[in-house]
């Protein structure tokens, strides 16, 4: 398995960390355990992660906060955050795409993170009464003025990739994908094509159902690894450019996610796992 891969101008290694779950129930405010929630930050980082996706959206605010408390001055470290979506509690996501929401989104970002630029700025969600190209529009001015080094995209289609790649340079695209959910395998592939890293939330299930499927706790059997391992070593292994960013609020789950990288399955065991939403 290749370890690295291009994301903008930095090599960054292909297991992530996805800090939506370091907040509290439903994504909102802070954690019940606040030292735990560092604690897990920096265990990742410990453990050889070098890229933290997250968002102003998580908590609110939270995970940014907690991520500049736990880890600043981010040594080696890529962050990665979004802008776009707007919160009306747990459980309640809401979409902006306005230009001042979004220049007002990654201005807040920017001094919870203290960070003169976002390395990754990512467009978090379409918002349907806003065009998208006047949202992305507004990403390509902030990397113009400085504040954002490279663009990405979320929770979009190949038509809208298609539409970002014909408005300037798009670094990775985030959309919900896992060996239970094939949705975004046709934005997967051009992102192949493009050199695009593709970062795909839930990457072990999410809310498809999780893994519990068969096939999958065999194989899981066979190698001796959980359910979630298999799911974060298929893809691993499916494309060179998935960079999946497993989340949890555990040490214990989190050191058990960064195993899967030490899995090789076997090619009757990918075909084995492909043919699961095929």
């Amino acid at each position: 398995m290749t370890e690295r891969v291009r994301l903008g101008d930095k090599q960054i290694k292909r297991l992530g960390f996805g800090a939506m779950r370091i907040t509290g129930e439903g994504i909102w405010g802070p954690p019940d355990d606040h030292d735990n929630a560092i604690a897990v930050l920096r265990r990742a980082v410990e453990l050889g992660v070098d890229f933290i996706d997250t968002a102003d959206a998580y908590g609110p605010n939270v995970s940014e906060e907690l991520i500049h408390e736990a880890l600043f001055p981010y040594d080696n470290l890529v962050i990665g955050t979004k802008g776009g979506l707007t919160r009306g509690g747990p459980g309640m996501w809401m979409p902006d795409g306005s230009a001042d929401h979004i220049r007002q989104a990654i201005d807040s970002s920017l001094k919870r993170l203290e960070l003169e630029q976002i390395y990754l700025y990512q467009f978090h969600r379409p918002d349907p009464k806003v065009s998208f190209e006047k949202t992305l529009r507004t990403f390509f001015e902030l990397q113009a003025e400085g504040k954002v080094k490279h663009v990405g995209i979320s929770n979009a289609s190949v038509e809208q990739l298609q539409l970002a790649l014909g408005m300037g340079k798009i670094a990775s695209v985030q959309n919900s994908y896992s060996v239970m959910n094939r949705d975004s395998e046709d934005v997967l592939r051009l992102c192949e094509e493009q050199g695009i890293v593709f970062i795909p939330y839930f990457p072990i299930g999410g809310n498809t159902g999780g893994l519990n499927e068969q096939t999958i706790d065999r194989i899981a059997g066979k190698y001796d690894a959980s359910v979630r391992q298999i799911g974060l070593a298929w893809l691993l292994q499916h494309s060179l450019v998935i960079v999946p960013i497993p989340g949890t609020s555990s040490v214990e789950h989190l050191e058990e996610n960064m195993k899967a990288a030490d899995i090789e399955l076997a090619a009757e065991d990918i075909a084995a796992l492909d043919s699961i939403a095929a």
